[in-house]
């Protein structure tokens, strides 16, 4: 019996089909796109969950072993559970219930079946189903909308489609309870009831390889403002390590580079991730010292697209992902098309809770 060589595009064709995606466009067969790495890895969490994001990531890099060919693939992956986390599939231990004591706190669950009514009418779908790469009959499925992690349904004129969903099981989640965002406050009162729990606290003791984001580096460059503990004095957003799992998150008080009181995230009884309260934390030191953080807004036809060069907390992304859509980043770090109409509401959003602040084209506030 003669052996017939398999294109490594036939295989990820294959694939797609199986996930129930879309074929890919042609003459780019042999890529991943983002689409099928959030099935993949949707797909993979029916089968694993609850595991940590680590396992997912290795068994996702394992799938692709010998498909693809591309430098950038594990940080695609890593931000690819990350996406599914603030859109929803995906759960963090706080975010779910277990009894299961073995269940370590960096673990991921998956999401039930949900979906929420977008304000334009549109379905959001999130949530995974075990062992299977759709929960919806095909005639909903082939409907489905992808773009990015997103998955979105449009009813048809006349169609009762969140009523149809809930018959076949979804739960639907109001758009507060999905977006869990923070009372809003002065950025005056967050900075000060932080504070003063820091000081309130125990003495910390020596922290090795304690990172601190320096606000005194530019708001425009993320990844440039994380500096290594030397002999700054003051109070930082900071990340100490752990031995197993991602890094944890806190708030910390310096002397001459040597660690005095320090503040873990997420608090206690608080419903949003370490990184969320750090971000958040880091919006309002910026904007108390008279450098806000900064989004760029360019309209196009109907749309307008927001640049941010900071992360924002999951709350945050998710109310510019039920509005809106994700957008590939163009010299910033995350980016959004926004309906035209809804700018501006958006840009009072940003400003009143976020504390940020328009750029112009020269890179002012």
């Amino acid at each position: 019996m003669a052996l017939e060589a398999v294109k490594s595009g036939d295989v990820l064709e294959v694939s797609r089909r199986t996930l129930g995606l879309p074929p890919q466009t042609e003459g780019n067969t042999d890529a991943v796109d983002d689409v099928f790495l959030a099935a993949l890895i949707r797909h993979s969490a029916g089968f694993l969950c609850p595991c940590s994001a680590a396992t997912l990531r290795s068994v996702a890099m394992d799938s692709l072993q010998y498909l693809v060919v591309d430098e950038d693939l594990t940080n695609r992956i890593e931000d690819t559970i990350e996406m599914l986390t603030i859109g929803g599939d995906l759960l963090e231990l706080r975010q779910a219930t277990t009894d299961d004591a073995a269940v370590r706190g960096t673990w991921l669950f998956a999401a039930p079946p949900s979906y929420v009514v977008r304000p334009s009418g549109d379905i959001f779908l999130t949530g995974i189903v075990a062992d299977q790469d759709t929960y919806l009959p095909r005639d909903l499925a082939e409907r489905i909308r992808f773009d990015g992690c997103s998955r979105v349904i449009t009813p048809e004129d006349g169609e009762d489609l969140a009523g149809e969903l809930a018959e076949l099981g979804l739960q639907c989640v109001s758009e507060d309870n999905w977006l869990k965002a923070p009372r809003a406050q002065p950025a005056e009162k967050l900075y000060a009831e932080l504070e003063t729990r820091l000081k309130v606290g125990p003495r910390s003791g020596s922290i090795p390889d304690l990172e601190i984001l320096d606000p005194e580096k530019p708001v425009t460059y993320y990844r440039g403002r994380w500096l290594s503990v030397k002999k700054q004095t003051g109070v930082f957003v900071a990340r100490r390590p752990q031995e197993y799992g991602s890094p944890i998150w806190c708030f910390v008080e310096l002397q001459g580079g040597e660690a005095q009181k320090l503040l873990d995230f997420p608090l206690p009884r608080q419903r949003w991730r370490g990184c969320d309260a750090a971000w958040h934390l880091q919006m309002a030191i910026d904007h108390l010292r008279g450098n806000p953080q900064r989004y760029k807004s360019r309209r196009d036809d109907d749309e307008v697209r927001l640049d941010f060069f900071s992360p924002l907390p999951l709350w945050a992304q998710r109310r510019l992902m039920i509005i809106g859509r994700k957008a590939a980043p163009q010299k910033c770090l995350m980016s959004f098309w926004i309906p035209a109409h809804e700018v501006e509401n958006e840009e009072r959003f940003l400003q009143e809770r976020l504390w940020m602040a328009p750029q112009d084209e020269e890179g002012s506030a």
